[in-house]
C-alpha cells in the first residue's frame, strides 16, 4: 500500500522474507533513492518460519515469498541464493547457509568448501553466485527473476566485507574477492543486485497502479 515518507513523497511497503540483516541491508543500499520502504519479516510479531525444505533456489524463494505475503498482507520479496561449484556438483547450491552443518558459521561454511577443493588447480575451481528473487502479493501474483555472478574459489579466504561466501569468492573482474570488495561496488554486479534489477519492473508497475496487484491473474 504507498504511504507517504518523511519528505512527504509517496513510498510503498515491501517486505522482505528473511530475517538476515546483511540482506535487508544490502538490498535497502541498492534500491538506495527509489519509492519503497523495506520491512524485515523480523519487524512482524509471530511472523512464522518457513521450512525451506524445496530442491530449487526457485521453490525455497516462491514458498518464503507467499508465506510473508500471506501473514503480513503486504508484498513480499524473497530471494534464496547461494554458491554452486563446477568441481562439487554444483554444491553447495540450496544448502549453502548450512554446508558444515544446521548451525554452521560463514567461515566454516568456507573452511569446508576450500577443505573438497584442496589442491585443485585455478581452472578447476569455476563457481557462481545465483540467486533466484520471488516477489509474492496477498492476491497471491508470483514473479520470479534470477541473477548469476561468475567466479573462482579461492585457496585461502581473502577480505572481511560481506557475509557468506565472500570471503573464498574471486571475482575476475575486480581482481579480488568479494570480501575484499567495497560492499558498494559489490552491490553493482552481486547475483542479488542482477535478480533485483529485473524484479523493479514488476515493483515500479505495483507502485504505479496498486489496484494490479488484485487483478484477475
Amino acid at each position: 500500500m504507498p504511504l507517504s515518507s518523511p519528505s512527504g513523497s509517496p513510498t510503498m511497503n515491501i517486505v522482505l522474507a528473511t530475517k538476515n540483516l546483511h540482506k535487508l541491508r544490502e538490498i535497502q543500499e541498492i534500491f538506495q533513492g527509489l519509492p519503497f520502504h523495506f520491512l524485515s519479516l523480523a519487524e512482524f510479531k509471530d511472523a512464522p518460519s518457513v521450512t525451506e525444505d524445496g530442491t530449487s533456489f526457485e521453490e525455497n524463494a516462491i514458498k518464503k515469498a507467499q508465506s510473508a505475503a500471506s501473514f503480513t498482507r503486504e508484498i513480499s520479496l524473497a530471494d534464496d541464493s547461494g554458491l554452486e561449484v563446477d568441481a562439487l556438483q554444483e554444491a553447495p547450491g540450496i544448502y549453502s547457509a548450512r554446508f558444515a552443518g544446521e548451525n554452521a558459521t560463514d567461515e566454516e561454511n568456507n573452511l569446508k568448501v576450500l577443505a573438497l577443493l584442496k589442491n585443485l588447480p585455478p581452472e578447476k575451481r569455476k563457481a557462481r553466485y545465483r540467486c533466484v528473487m520471488a516477489l509474492a502479493t496477498p492476491e497471491k501474483r508470483v514473479h520470479i527473476t534470477e541473477g548469476i555472478c561468475e567466479g573462482l574459489i579461492t585457496k585461502t579466504p581473502q577480505g572481511k566485507n560481506g557475509f557468506g561466501y565472500d570471503p573464498i569468492f574471486f571475482y575476475p573482474p575486480f581482481g579480488k574477492t568479494f570480501g575484499q570488495t567495497d560492499p558498494i561496488l559489490k552491490n553493482k554486479v552481486s547475483h542479488r543486485f542482477q535478480a533485483l534489477e529485473n524484479i523493479k519492473p514488476f515493483l515500479n508497475l505495483y507502485f504505479s497502479n496498486p489496484s494490479f496487484s488484485q487483478e484477475q491473474r
